[in-house]
Formats: structure tokens, sequence, C-alpha cells
């Protein structure tokens, strides 16, 4: 019986998802429909749950779940449309749930 508590609660753990927010400076996303674009192709690609763009400052922030895709692939995603996506950062988002009453 003790064990299979003690499986129960490993499985509890390993259920927290990975999420994480990615932001890529995009130096083609110069007016409205450029942005347009991005957020017609990038919302598409595997694991992103949310996207924001910044026109004035040309960047794309990318929430993402870690274990369905990558900074690379995101990178990847893209080309497909012919843009470049360069790197900034990437931060790890914070579990929420444990605020919310």
């Amino acid at each position: 019986m003790a064990t299979c508590i003690v499986a129960l609660l490993g499985v509890t753990a390993v259920m927290a998802k990975d999420i994480r927010i990615a932001v890529f400076k995009v130096s083609q996303m110069h007016c409205e429909n450029c942005e347009r674009k991005v957020k017609n192709n990038i919302r598409f690609e595997k694991g992103v749950k949310e996207l924001a763009t910044e026109l004035k400052t040309k960047t794309v922030t990318i929430t993402y779940d870690a274990e369905k895709t990558n900074v690379k692939n995101l990178q990847a995603g893209f080309k497909k449309f012919e843009y470049e996506a360069e790197f900034v950062k990437e931060t790890k988002k914070e579990d929420k749930k444990a605020d919310k009453k």
C-alpha cells in the first residue's frame, strides 16, 4: 500500500509543465502587415502557447511548452516565411496556479 502512495506522488511531480518565454528580435518586422504575418505564422508552431509582438522594438515574445519545442525550432519557424529571428533571451515561466484562489 505504501508503495502505491509513493508512486502517485512521483507522478504528480512529473506533471508540472516546463513553460518558457523566449524573446526574439525580428528586424524585418517594420509595419503592421509584417507584425500580422509573424502572428499568423508563428502561432501555429508546435508548442506555442502565447505570442506577443512589439512593433516599436521589433521584438516577438513567445510563451511555449519546452516539452514540445525549443528556441531553435521557433527560429526555424520564422525562416518558413523568410524572416530572421535573433534570439535575445529566455526565461522560465513561474507556475501561477499556486497564487490563484
